[in-house]
């Protein structure tokens, strides 16, 4: 098979279209042969040396994938060969196969094409764990995430919409203002021309960009508030202000996805299935897909996703 393939760190020029060994499925696992995978921010911090796959996972970068299974290791049940299904991956999803472990299969919603369902499992996993498992997100509650436009965004809208939060997001210019408000934003604050803090307070905000607006989200938590800080494009060490913390009683969660124990991230995806997949097939969330390449020009999309100028997914076609 071909995947794609980081032989030396570096720009997106790095990512290779190459031949390598078959994915063979070890127990408890399943292979799928993909019909697409979704770029993510952690695919360029991988293509850049600095966030290698967890222990076990294949070393191709695609943290996400969908398609068809093709073969079973010993002891699965609740899947046969033949089934379309997505898959959150610790690594891997930038191939023409990937095995993946059981437990973080989700079957592909009715109404989304196999295709389109490659830009669901990262993002929904991402937001559902952090914002509702975590920072418990209620009814009523006012809710903050940066980068509107996003993968993470995107979806983020959607489902703090859906279940009765006011919604307010930061976006990087007055083009993606219209389409945030049209996925359910109340609010949308050009980050470029406004201070997102004078629209709080927020019970809970979920962040990106780390250390350049650690000051900021905490002054915009309210009482009781909840930061969740999922990515770093802002830098890694801030100051953290523990009497506004106190005051507030308020808290700061950080967290990733990827480096969680396999038991963890079923438990995740079993949740996610129970409680959003519903909604997917309803209507009333659905995958934001900006555009479809093919795997080959996965450099491409690397390019396309670091300059910002993209909206939701952007999808790589098997």
């Amino acid at each position: 098979m071909k995947a794609i393939v980081i032989r030396k760190p570096g720009g997106p020029e790095a990512l290779e279209w190459l031949e390598v060994e078959d994915p063979v499925a070890g127990p408890g696992e399943v292979v799928l042969e993909v019909v697409a995978s979704a770029v993510n921010r952690a695919d360029a911090m991988q293509r850049q040396g600095f966030y290698p796959p967890p222990p076990g996972a294949p070393p191709y970068p695609g943290l996400e994938a969908s398609g068809r299974i093709i073969a079973l290791g010993a002891g699965v049940t609740g899947w046969r060969v033949g089934d379309e299904v997505c898959a959150l991956l610790g690594g891997g999803g930038y191939a023409e196969r990937v095995r993946v472990p059981a437990g973080q299969l989700l079957p592909v919603p009715k109404g989304v094409s196999v295709e389109d369902a490659a830009g669901l499992p990262e993002v929904v996993c991402t937001v559902w764990s952090n914002v509702f498992m975590l920072g418990r997100l209620k009814v009523g509650e006012s809710f903050l995430v940066h980068g509107g436009g996003s993968g993470i965004g995107t979806m983020a809208i959607q489902l703090a919409k859906a279940h009765g939060a006011r919604v307010t997001c930061t976006v990087g210019g007055r083009d993606k203002t219209g389409r945030c408000r049209e996925l359910g934003a109340d609010e949308v604050i050009d980050y470029r021309e406004q201070d997102f803090t004078e629209y709080g307070p927020y019970d809970v905000i979920l962040d990106i960009i780390g250390a350049e607006y650690l000051a900021r989200n905490v002054k915009a938590l309210a009482t009781k508030g909840r930061l969740v800080v999922i990515g770093l494009q802002g830098g890694a060490k801030g100051e953290l202000d523990l009497g506004a913390l106190l005051v507030k009683r308020a808290a700061v969660h950080a967290t990733s996805l990827r480096a969680r124990p396999l038991e963890e991230k079923a438990a995740i995806v079993e949740s996610v299935r129970e409680n959003v997949w519903p909604l997917i097939e309803s209507g009333a969330v659905r995958p934001v897909i900006d555009r479809v390449l093919p795997m080959a020009e996965a450099a491409e999309a690397h390019r396309i996703m670091e300059s910002s100028a993209h909206i939701g997914k952007i999808l790589l076609r098997s």
